[in-house]
Order: C-alpha cells, then structure tokens, then sequence
C-alpha cells in the first residue's frame, strides 16, 4: 500500500464522519421542530378550549362560575373593563357580584377567532379580540368590542390566570 492511498482512504474516513454528524443533527433539529409544532398546536386547542369556557362562564351572569379560571392570592391584580383594577380574586368578585346586582339583566362575553399563544413552560399569555354584549334591565342591548391579554399559569393539571386585562378602544 502507498503513501498516497494511506492518505486517500483517511480523507474518506473523516469526510464520512462528517457526514455522519451532519445527518445526525439534522434529524435532531426535523425532531425538535416538528416536536415544537406539535406542541404548540396542542397549546392552541387547550387555550381555544380555555378562552371559550372562560366566556362562556362569564356569560353565565354568576360571579361563581368563572372563579375556577382564577388563582386566588392576594396581590395579584386584574384589570376589567370597570371598574379599573381588582386586586386579588376576592375583591374581583365581590364587585362582579355588585355590578351583576346593579345593571345589566344580562350579558354575554364571546371571543373572536384571533386568538394568539404564547408559551414557556409553566407560564403562558393569551391574547384575543372578544365582544360584550351586554343587555340593561330597561331592554337595550350594548355591544363593545374588547381587547383580553390573560397571564395563565400551570398549576398542577389546571391553568389559572395570575393577571388579565381587558379594555375597548378609545371611543369604543
């Protein structure tokens, strides 16, 4: 055997080496990707399925319902549509209960088809566009548009929201 074919069948070896690698990474990025894709597509039908009961609870016209969405510590803080600010899960719904008992006869909350996730690990943020419909005890009916950014956090098997914000655009 030559000098030269001792040389030739190395660069082979390393050229196959290298080529080994490569494949290797490439099918743990396919894996990672398509494992990214399949969680987030998971993550969407679960907030689908959140945002939809949550609207559906507040729609109920009982300050009950939606408590399960809730964590109840003190400090945390809620923005709502009015009025500004609740803090912690008791004092938002005792002025639910307040405004449930003063104005409207009924009211329904329901989201648009723009909903948007976000998430890393444990915590989670939703956007979405959603519309109140609210009806007075005098029969007229108000629609606004509204605009929700909920902070979910996994706690055990269940989300729970830890801040939300709701408002309407200006004028609206």
């Amino acid at each position: 055997m030559t000098p030269q074919t001792n040389i030739s069948t190395a660069y082979r070896a390393n050229w196959r080496w290298l080529i080994y690698v490569v494949l290797a990474i490439s099918g743990g990025l396919v894996t990672f990707v398509g494992a990214r894709a399949q969680q987030r597509a998971s993550d969407d039908a679960t907030f689908r399925r959140l945002i939809d009961a949550y609207c559906a609870a507040w729609s109920s016209g009982s300050a009950e319902a939606p408590a399960k969405f809730y964590a109840k510590e003190n400090g945390l803080v809620f923005y709502d549509l009015a009025p500004f600010a609740y803090h912690g899960w008791k004092e938002y719904h005792e002025g639910v209960q307040k405004e449930l008992a003063a104005n409207p006869a009924s009211w329904t909350l329901a989201s648009g088809k723009d909903l948007h996730v976000n998430r890393r690990g444990t915590l989670a943020w939703t956007t979405v566009s959603m519309r109140y419909t609210e009806k007075s005890k005098d029969g007229k009916t108000t629609e606004t548009q509204v605009r929700y950014t909920g902070i979910w956090e996994k706690r055990g098997a269940n989300w729970l929201l830890v801040h939300e914000h709701l408002s309407t655009p200006l004028g609206g």
